[in-house]
């Protein structure tokens, strides 16, 4: 499938696909990028795909593939052995009869509920919204008209508003044999009990772990979370911010309208986001920081105001 040179045992079972630090016995990882910094490698993992730069970090005697695009026929080998249910789903009947539906729960009309989904008791699903295949909705949910959720674990008194997309994949692009190519998401999205999604805002899936919000978070309208993020509890996060992949944010921090956050960066517990920041690296718990790039408050204040000063200078003659 892959065309890559087998180096080690070709007897080795292949059941899962995973990151490198977080697999499991039978799972099969990827290696990309320059290979300078080494990579943690769960000692678990049964066999890798290796580009030539990380050849170096791949532990002895563990089964490797030798590709130059390792990540995208890791995609590859990940698609032929799993398909989310979503994507094949169909049937006769808007709700399904494998589904589990409370004798409390309302389902609106033009709703559909997947096979295998679970809505718990006092749940409302709003009009033409989706519960796709597997999803868990808890008691006493408000899911809103036109929202759709798959690959989705939702705790109780969990509000949805109108249009909001749960679990969709992320922005996970590679170099294929024939240019770009999407790479698959196999995570899910957890939504802790009484968290807020507002109108028209998405939470993506992990690519193998789970993106998860705290509870009693509350995220606004036109909120963009990407896979991998990792809320605490208690969370704020004003309208049309935007949060890259495998962030991670503490305990009641405020997020202002407009915030962007760069992919891996760590926010700390009470941090607090100016409106429209943009955050590049790490904030330790407490602080409050703005501007873009962000900097702590006062420094960043500091700037505007020196700015300002000389920009209007008045003319002397």
């Amino acid at each position: 499938m892959t065309g890559a040179g087998l180096e080690g045992d070709p007897d080795v079972e292949i059941t899962g696909v995973s990151a490198a630090e977080t697999a499991r016995r039978g799972d099969l990882v990827f290696l990309d990028g320059d290979g300078k910094a080494a990579p943690q490698i769960s000692a678990e993992t049964s066999a890798l795909i290796v580009n030539e730069a990380n050849i170096h970090n791949v532990p002895d005697g563990m089964p490797r593939l030798v590709s130059a695009l390792a990540r995208h026929y890791h995609g590859v080998v990940s698609y032929a052995l799993f398909h989310p249910r979503h994507e094949t789903w169909s049937g006769e009947t808007l709700i399904s009869p494998e589904a589990s539906v409370h004798p409390t729960a309302i389902v609106s009309p033009g709703a559909t509920v997947g096979p295998g989904a679970s809505i718990g008791e006092g749940t409302v699903i709003g009009s033409n919204a989706v519960v796709g295949p597997g999803v868990q909705v808890g008691r006493h949910c408000r899911i809103g008209s036109g929202a759709s959720l798959v690959c989705a674990l939702l705790g109780d008194h969990v509000r949805l508003l109108a249009g909001a997309r749960i679990g969709e994949p992320g922005f996970g692009v590679t170099a294929g044999p024939s240019g770009q190519e999407d790479v698959p998401h196999f995570g899910r999205v957890i939504l802790q009990d009484r968290v807020t999604i507002g109108a028209n805002s998405c939470i993506d899936r992990g690519m193998f772990d789970d993106t998860i919000i705290g509870e009693r978070t509350k995220i606004d309208n036109l909120c963009q979370v990407a896979h991998n993020v990792v809320f605490g509890r208690g969370v704020v996060m004003a309208a049309f911010g935007g949060i890259s992949g495998s962030v991670r944010v503490g305990d009641a921090a405020r997020i202002g309208g407009r915030v962007g956050i760069a992919d891996h960066v760590r926010i700390g517990e009470g941090v607090n986001l100016a409106a429209s920041s943009g955050v590049f690296r790490d904030i330790e718990p407490g602080e409050t920081w703005g501007g873009t790039p962000a900097k702590p408050l006062r420094q960043w204040m500091r700037e505007v105001a020196w700015l300002q000063k000389h920009a209007n200078a008045k003319k002397t003659t």
